[in-house]
């Protein structure tokens, strides 16, 4: 078994480590902050107790786990370790100052990998002397729970790592998927339009949130409505993500922040973890009941449906993903009720396209503008699946 080593120690980086030890690795956890270290220990142990009085694992299993977890304040406990997993602040100099350090620790063949969830892998392997041994390997939260992971390599990153890194995430019990370096790489990229649009569609003023929420989970079967999610995201998280997008993509309309958020953001409306964001969640607070009115909840779920499928297609057009992938990514990653490409072929290409070109119409936004390959496909009568 593989020495894992885990650089931080929040709620990320701590689930990281408990899949990890479930599966058998010996792991260290580094924080240079104490307290988190301590936070994260004791957090740990409640998870593993909860777990085995619940019946999901016995005791001696959930002992074994925990004492395969070890909590330093020392990079140089590193030293032996064949992975090491980076799961700190979304801040690119402070990462690449810790891969740089890293370096000198561990053993010349230790893959180093990023948790990042947008930024540049390739910027971050440029730290090391041995860039071809970085690679990002992205988890979502929470790590124990969410099978998906998204592989991605930086362009100077050696195939062997890349392989070697996929069996290893596969054989803890994941679902791997292989993504280009590229911002938001699958999920965090075709994602955004389920936030944006909704936004957009609440600014002109077409529907209020709960309306928004009721058209895409009673209409569209999605799991939580988009401002449910961005209030359990919290605003704050889910604006940077679409502000560092929208600046990556050197700021396509289609990643466009909205200032709805921002004010939110701003204002400290965080959503559940601050009491309010787009709802209210006091004790006793009366939240508005949406309008159930069929045409007004299709019209909501077409359009940020559609706009979801466009990006899916795109990042198929553009080499980001497999086919494959991206639909096993978007019902894992985030949960959507089916993959998008698939959905696109139940609507149907040519309806996709007459939906995004009236949009686009509409608006006369680049916003709106139709991936080439759905326009080719309808051209062409062909299908996705």
């Amino acid at each position: 078994m593989i020495k894992t080593g885990i650089i931080g120690s929040g709620s990320m980086g701590a689930g990281i480590a408990q899949v990890a030890a479930t599966a058998g690795h010996e792991v260290l956890i580094y924080d240079n902050n104490p307290a988190a270290l301590d936070r994260a220990k004791n957090s740990l142990l409640a998870i593993l107790n909860k777990l085995a009085a619940k019946g999901k694992i016995d005791d001696r299993t959930a002992k074994a786990i925990f004492g395969r977890i070890y909590f330093v304040d020392n990079l140089l406990a590193f030293t032996d370790c064949g992975l090491v997993i980076e799961a700190i602040v979304e801040d690119l100099g402070v990462k690449k100052s810790v891969f740089g350090q890293l370096e000198d620790i561990v053993k010349q063949d230790c893959i180093l990998a990023t948790n990042t969830s947008s930024l540049s892998i390739a910027a971050i392997a440029a730290a090391c002397r041995k860039p071809e041994r970085v690679l990002g390997i992205h988890f979502f939260n929470p790590a124990p729970l969410m099978k998906l992971v998204e592989i991605i390599p930086a362009i100077q990153t050696d195939a062997e790592v890349v392989k070697n890194a996929r069996l290893l995430i596969e054989s803890w019990g994941k679902l791997a998927v292989l993504a280009k370096d590229t911002p938001g790489f699958i999920v965090n990229r075709v994602a955004r339009p389920f936030y944006g649009e909704a936004l957009r569609i609440l600014e002109e003023g077409i529907a209020d949130v709960a309306t928004i929420d009721w058209a895409m989970t009673e209409l569209g079967g999605f799991r939580m409505g988009p401002f449910t999610l961005m209030d359990f995201i919290g605003n704050d998280v889910n604006y940077t993500v679409t502000e560092t997008v929208f600046t990556a993509f050197y700021f396509d309309p289609r990643y466009k922040p909205a200032f709805t958020q921002k004010r939110l953001s701003e204002a400290g409306w965080l959503g559940r973890k601050t009491g309010r964001g787009y709802y209210n969640y006091a004790e006793g607070a009366q939240n508005p009941e949406p309008n159930r009115e069929k045409i007004l909840g299709k019209k909501i779920l077409d359009r940020i449906l559609v706009m979801l499928i466009n990006e899916a297609a795109d990042a198929l057009y553009l080499n980001i993903a497999s086919r494959d992938d991206i639909d096993l990514a978007m019902t894992t990653g985030v949960n959507y009720p089916k993959g998008l490409l698939k959905w696109a072929d139940e609507i149907g290409i040519q309806n996709c396209v007459e939906m995004l070109d009236a949009l686009h119409a509409e608006y006369l936004e680049d916003r709106y503008r139709c991936s080439p390959l759905l326009r080719k496909m309808a051209r062409d009568g062909k299908k996705f699946w």
